[in-house]
């Protein structure tokens, strides 16, 4: 297991999205009503930022072509993407997030 400490929790609002450089991955932090997933940032469909699109619940949409995914398995819901996006696991250790990047 590789954890890496990416953010603090007060980093990444609620119903928010940022972004984190790891190992040379753009890794995307989805605050989810206080819980927190981590997904690579590009859509499987055509390689778009995700977070540059709008987080609903448990869902991002890619703001290129409108692909759906849920962000606590990586599952498309929406086409035009099929292929699922790679999910990282989540630790928080006091108020640091942690990934574990290893996975």
């Amino acid at each position: 297991m590789a954890l890496v400490t990416i953010a603090k929790t007060g980093d990444t609002a609620p119903g928010t999205i940022t972004v984190h450089e790891v190992g040379g991955n753009r890794i995307a932090l989805c605050n989810v009503n206080g819980r927190f997933y981590a997904i690579d940032d590009v859509c499987t469909h055509d390689g778009g930022p995700l977070d540059q699109g709008q987080l609903e619940d448990n869902l991002v949409e890619c703001p290129r072509h409108g692909a759906r995914f849920d962000v606590t398995t990586g599952r498309p819901m929406t086409l035009p993407a099929v292929r699922p996006v790679k999910t990282y696991p989540v630790q928080i250790e006091g108020d640091d997030i942690k990934v574990d990047v290893s996975s």
